[in-house]
């Protein structure tokens, strides 16, 4: 018994050797540095394509802005006020540029880019935070069930996970507001805000994240599951099932911690999910968050404010990215 446990250890900890060489002195660092850097040049990479896109659309920010009325002379003037008349490479400089002194730039309309954010990019984080918290709860707890009663559970989470899935954001919202707005009226169908724009109760915030989160719920469960099946394989866990442990036991503290890492990869990939879906339920529950400002920045074909919204989506995705890698490395570094 002693000897399968010691070799069911060995094994891991060969497998984690050059992982756990991420957190000692200049691996730790040039590991990490690496991974930033490569995230960073993505990001950068993207937000050219966005900005390029933008600017390719039909029409002109020049006529989105002044109207179809507006004379040649008049939208020569604005593209030179608010330099449209400058080469594509030359703007997409400038305000990158900018971006990493921490200045977004100016919208079409003259408004400040940051100024435009700072006021709804914190309703979309809670919203896309909240409903990555759920997920996460949801997942981690519904998974472990499954994994303790997979007879019974299949028979609903099985069918029922892949339906969620399946069935988009937008369509979830739609049901969710006839049912248990217009149908029951238990929650309000639109987001009332208070005096600092801002959600005016925590009511308003329940149908928004009960949208977003079930599919993520389904496809992490899903994932939870195959990652404790794929964990209860190992040698160590079957002597722990032989030294008499309960399920429970065995779930907790021998097959949970190494399927961590997993599991806090799928959360993090789900983490962009939720963000981007989150600019789609704004839309249908008429919440004051990033989904406005983007709407009305493609509207305008404002290349500028657009790859503002991305920038700063892009920045919080990456930062939970990287937690999941750190979690990665801190569970390595645990079974080492």
């Amino acid at each position: 018994m002693a000897g399968t446990v010691n070799g069911a250890r060995a094994a891991i900890s060969s497998r984690s050797l050059p992982a756990a060489r991420w957190w000692r002195g200049e691996s730790f660092v040039a590991r990490w540095s690496s991974l930033i850097a490569g995230r960073l040049v993505c990001l950068v990479m993207v937000l050219t394509v966005v900005f390029a896109t933008v600017e390719l659309l039909p029409g002109g920010g020049a006529t989105a802005v002044l109207g179809r009325d507006a004379t040649p002379a008049q939208i020569a003037a604005f593209r030179t006020v608010r330099g449209l008349d400058h080469p594509l490479p030359q703007r997409f400089w400038n305000w990158l540029s900018g971006l990493f002194a921490g200045d977004l730039g100016t919208s079409l309309r003259g408004a400040s880019i940051n100024d435009m954010l700072a006021a709804k990019v914190p309703n979309t984080m809670l919203l896309g935070g909240t409903a990555l918290i759920v997920t996460a709860v949801v997942s981690i707890v519904v998974g472990g069930w499954w994994f303790l009663r997979p007879r019974g559970a299949a028979r609903l989470l099985g069918p029922g996970t892949t339906a969620a899935v399946a069935v988009p954001e937008f369509v979830i919202a739609t049901l969710l507001v006839f049912v248990f707005a217009l149908a029951l009226d238990w929650l309000p169908a639109v987001t009332v805000t208070d005096d600092s724009g801002r959600p005016a109760g925590l009511t308003a915030l329940i149908l928004p994240v009960a949208a977003l989160a079930i599919p993520q719920c389904a496809w992490n469960i899903r994932a939870t599951r195959a990652a404790l099946d794929d964990v209860a394989a190992l040698p160590h866990v079957h002597a722990a099932v032989l030294d008499g442990f309960t399920p429970t036991h065995i779930l907790r503290r021998h097959v949970l911690p190494v399927a961590a890492p997993t599991i806090a990869a799928s959360l993090a990939t789900s983490a962009g999910t939720l963000l981007g879906g989150a600019l789609v339920v704004e839309a249908v529950f008429n919440y004051p968050g990033v989904g406005s400002v983007l709407a009305g920045a493609v509207a305008d074909r404002d290349a500028a404010v657009v790859a503002a919204v991305v920038a700063v989506t892009g920045v919080a995705i990456t930062v939970v990215l990287i937690a999941a890698d750190l979690v990665r490395a801190w569970s390595i570094r645990e079974r080492v």
